[in-house]
């Protein structure tokens, strides 16, 4: 084709061919990892009753990976803006199977000093949220970035197979052999990886030292704004995916099983919501999908503090929060993918990710420090969530300005 001043213009990429490969793949290497990211929390209970821990010490154990999961996005999100996601999903798969390993031996040997540190390098798994936001954002035109988003977003269900089965299989196979299983997993994956992903045609390599890009993005408005608002939401759902098997045992007095299997079917819900809120970004724009999200959680937060009984209104009541937590996921990372510069997409989306993982890294330490041992009641960290979801509702309609919103399309 050749423009009017005589030059050939540059040929458009397709993007249509290995679009669904490739969000398969990067979608299913986010769900390994984010099992092997949260294998701490659904065995919580089992560490805490040979090492002693109280509380307090349950609470840090269960969110030490989520802190280094969660800082480590900044680095990793702007590595992938220059290295692309195939080599960054496949050196993160591998980098994460031995502390899976080594977290199986600090457990062996009931050493809590142990399971902090190898839960610390854990955290790593959790940073390939960095690299699937842009690497899939690349390979989808503007107006279906919501839909991609969201789709490679459901990944997070790794944190719901982890809750339903890691209890199942340390019963069926072995304390060890399930971290076994899990290392292997990831190394599969990151094979698979390795020679089946490839990076969108529309991407190219974004040079500019690692420092200066993320300063950069730092002083993009909309990186602020979206790290406030997905802290709330992608905070709750971490918060609670980890620490709602300790919440339902202390309150309602769930054993492992029964509180792992409860748990996997609020976080199915948030897997599930988190697509439907990208989707609904794309058609009725993410400001309007936040500010439910945050609006509904608020509410069944007061409703949890009621302590409904099992199984039914309690369960109902845990599903609809984790919905709304999940809708406002999608709609936050919707809102990310349209409004940053496409160059910076990925260290955008590394500081976001980075603020949603702290948002879910200091909740569970809340909650064990407000715990009422007498009465087994959350409601003080309870009420401090809808206070959070609330201001993050005044600041979603109020406080955002109109033009750092994407129009519709």
């Amino acid at each position: 084709m050749t423009d009017t001043t005589g030059g050939t213009a540059p040929a458009v990429p397709d993007l249509r061919r290995g679009q669904g490969r490739n969000l398969a793949l990067a979608t299913l290497a986010f769900t390994i990892s984010f099992w092997a990211w949260n294998m701490i929390g659904p065995l919580g209970v089992r560490y805490a009753e040979p090492m002693g821990l109280s509380a307090g010490e349950k609470s840090l154990l269960v969110s030490i990976p989520v802190l280094v999961g969660s800082l480590g996005r900044i680095l990793v999100g702007a590595l992938t803006d220059r290295f692309g996601g195939r080599l960054m999903f496949t050196v993160l798969l591998l980098a994460s199977a031995p502390f899976v390993l080594l977290v199986a031996f600090a457990g062996n040997r009931d050493s809590y000093g142990l399971m902090l540190l190898f839960g610390f390098f854990l955290g790593i798994a959790g940073t390939t949220f960095a690299v699937g936001i842009p690497f899939v954002n690349a390979w989808f035109s503007a107006d279906r970035r919501g839909f991609a988003t969201g789709v490679f977003g459901a990944g997070m269900g790794g944190t719901a197979l982890s809750a339903f089965f890691t209890a199942r299989f340390v019963d069926w196979f072995g304390y060890t052999t399930t971290h076994v299983i899990i290392a292997v997993a990831l190394v599969v994956v990151a094979f698979l990886v390795w020679t089946a992903m490839r990076d969108s045609p529309a991407w190219s390599p974004n040079t500019d030292p690692v420092a200066p890009k993320l300063v950069g993005a730092l002083k993009l408005p909309i990186t602020w704004q979206m790290s406030f608002l997905y802290a709330v939401a992608f905070g709750g759902f971490v918060a609670f995916s980890t620490y709602l098997p300790t919440y339902l045992k202390d309150v309602y007095e769930f054993d492992l099983t029964e509180a792992g299997t409860r748990t996997a079917g609020f976080a199915i819900a948030a897997v599930i919501c988190r697509p439907i809120g990208g989707v609904l970004s794309d058609r009725i724009g993410p400001r309007t999908v936040a500010a439910i999200s945050f609006a509904g959680a608020a509410v069944l937060a007061v409703v949890e503090t009621f302590q409904p009984e099992p199984e039914v209104p309690a369960g109902v009541s845990f599903v609809l929060l984790a919905a709304f937590l999940g809708l406002g996921t999608g709609g936050v990372f919707a809102w990310v993918a349209t409004a940053a510069p496409r160059e910076r997409v990925g260290s955008v989306s590394g500081i976001v990710g980075a603020a949603g993982g702290l948002g879910g890294f200091f909740p569970p330490l809340v909650m064990g420090a407000t715990y009422d041992e007498v009465d087994h009641s959350y409601t003080i960290g309870l009420m401090l969530l809808c206070a959070t979801a609330l201001v993050a509702l005044l600041y979603t309609l109020f406080g955002i300005r109109r033009r750092t919103e994407p129009a519709v399309r």
